[in-house]
């Protein structure tokens, strides 16, 4: 079934396929060009089973597509023909232990599904792991503790001398069960759990969420709320591009630029402050709008402010990337290819890098505001260097974007942009998803209700889900050295995939 990206359908109009039918439609609609949203276990209400929910999307159209099969215990797996739907088959199989037969990997997302009889359930690294065996090979493990303040993850290395031959990435460490918690928490919850998915992304996938409710309710948002909105999202994108701008300096020993972003870095989410009080944007978004107005003096304080500290971390960039040292550094480091973004299925900036135009900004946008001149920023190399220079033109737009919304904020109507502080009353039997482009990329929220109104299932899918195995195909035949600058260009959420 196909529908439009802003609409709500009846879950009746969605056809039941058989899973041959299923597996067959999606293959040959991402071999025409159409890409998998998301992949999830939808499970009767009557506790009968679980079948599949399958949603694809066409850029070029703007368009959507939804398909799903009865309750079923196995089906053909996609993967050796539809790669990048290879960890939504593991996590059906890990959490409905629905069977993707013939899948290549078949290990733990997250956690290893229960076995047969009461034996305890494994940790996340209770795993086999994959071994290149060979006299001259060695193995490096890496995490899942590491230096510094920084999330769990493990990392491990076949290495042939300096060379890395495969990187296996196993996380799952900060898995909190976030989809179960919002389908049987209180409506009151949402929002909070919402916000604590990727605490780097919470108003993006607040964005997300809200545009998700207000498609399945009806609800409208102002102009002004648009704006507001809007500002929040760029503020978010210049924090984090500019504070991993700066990490990528430091990684090639460039500290003038690694020193002045992580000042900067802090200018900008002071400015998230200014709006609701916190620097993250929690509590600032809700259906319908916003839960904070502002005045026409705070938007011009947050703009004059937005413009100083866009100035400094467009010069401290522009210097980094003015250093011989730094380029050569970056040049042809953690190189991804198009095709194997495109097989993927790589989202967001480090999509982009690959020349893939993957930006929902302009695809799937989640207002009705203009975008001026806003293009998706790629290069072609797939390399650091590629992906650097993403984040410094996306500097660029956001900065202008946010710049523009704010001149037009006082021009709006006051108090228009408050939403409700409740989640409204959900329609029974409807889907509707939300996206929104943060700062790493396609946020996507997906909401199906049952017949009392209630999550029947929720969604979410950080742009970490499609992008760490991208930079596992960045450190193929690199040196085990580049680890480091080729994960902070990247710079993927743990526990925006482990939820």
């Amino acid at each position: 079934m196909e529908f439009g990206y802003t609409a709500s359908i009846d879950l009746n109009d969605v056809p039941v396929l058989s899973a041959e039918e299923l597996t067959t439609s999606v293959v040959a609609s991402v071999q025409a060009g159409r890409r998998v949203l998301a992949l999830f276990g939808l499970p009767e209400e009557d506790g009968s089973g679980v079948g599949l929910f399958c949603l694809l999307a066409d850029d070029a159209t703007r368009t959507l597509a939804a398909m799903r099969t009865a309750p079923l215990a196995a089906f053909d797996s996609m993967t050796p023909q539809c790669p990048q739907v290879h960890l939504f088959e593991r996590e059906l199989f890990e959490q409905w232990q629905i069977r993707p037969e013939g899948h290549p990997w078949l290990k733990p997302v997250r956690y290893c599904p229960p076995e047969v009889g009461d034996a305890p359930r494994p940790g996340p690294a209770e795993t086999q792991y994959y071994r290149i065996l060979g006299s001259q090979v060695h193995e490096v493990a890496v995490g899942p503790v590491h230096a510094g303040i920084i999330e769990p993850g493990h990392f491990r290395f076949q290495c042939y001398g300096e060379n890395v031959m495969h990187l296996e990435i196993q996380l799952g460490f900060q898995h909190r069960g976030i989809e179960k918690l919002i389908r049987n928490a209180p409506a009151r919850r949402l929002l909070p759990l919402v916000e604590c998915v990727a605490g780097d992304s919470s108003i993006a996938h607040v964005t997300a969420c809200c545009t998700l409710i207000e498609r399945l309710t009806g609800l409208s948002v102002s102009m002004r709320g648009q704006l507001l909105r809007r500002v929040a999202l760029e503020l978010e994108r210049l924090a984090n591009h500019t504070g991993d701008l700066g990490a990528i300096g430091g990684d090639t020993g460039f500290l003038p630029t690694s020193a002045w972003n992580g000042r900067i870095r802090g200018d900008f989410l002071n400015m998230t402050a200014l709006l609701c009080g916190n620097r993250f944007g929690r509590g600032l978004l809700c259906p319908g709008g916003v839960l904070q107005d502002v005045d026409t003096e705070l938007c011009q304080t947050i703009g004059k402010r937005l413009r100083a500290a866009y100035r400094d971390v467009r010069g401290a960039v522009d210097i980094m990337f003015a250093s011989q040292s730094v380029l050569a550094r970056l040049t042809g480091t953690g190189r991804v290819s198009r095709q194997a973004a495109t097989d993927l299925g790589l989202v967001g900036m480090a999509a982009r890098a690959c020349g893939l135009p993957r930006d929902a900004r302009v695809t799937f946008p989640v207002d009705d505001l203009p975008l001026g001149d806003m293009t998706p920023r790629t290069e072609l190399s797939g390399d650091v260097l590629a992906r650097a220079r993403v984040r410094s033109a996306e500097l660029n737009d956001a900065a202008a974007t946010a710049g523009a919304a704010l001149t037009h904020i006082p021009f709006t109507r006051p108090g228009e942009a408050l939403g409700t502080s409740s989640i409204p009353a959900l329609p029974a039997n409807r889907c509707a998803v939300g996206i929104a482009e943060g700062w790493r990329g396609e946020v996507c929220h997906v909401g199906i209700t049952g017949a009392k109104g209630t999550f029947r299932a929720y969604k979410i899918v950080d742009p970490s889900f499609h992008n760490w195995m991208g930079l596992a195909m960045a450190l193929r035949d690199e040196q085990i050295s580049d680890f480091p600058l080729c994960n902070k260009s990247f710079n993927l959420s743990y526990c925006g995939h482990d939820l």
